[in-house]
């Protein structure tokens, strides 16, 4: 899924991030006992305090776009 959702990523560096990521203690990753094998990565309580950045950084952005391509 996270692959799809940024397209242009390698497999190798997906993986390397969200390996990282999770050694951080920003994802918990949750491995399923089927065949093929499959796995799933969730924010952790950690991660979550990251959110309100997040969302301030977004808001930013959002707001530089209009500024530097003002509606017309």
């Amino acid at each position: 899924m996270q692959q799809r959702a940024i397209p242009d990523i390698s497999k190798q560096m997906l993986v390397d991030q969200l390996r990282e990521l999770e050694e951080d203690g920003v994802l918990e990753r949750i491995d399923f006992a089927v065949i093929p094998p499959r796995v799933e990565y969730r924010v952790s309580s950690y991660g979550g305090t990251l959110l309100p950045v997040i969302d301030k950084m977004s808001e930013w952005g959002l707001e530089d776009i209009n500024r530097s391509c003002p509606q017309e």
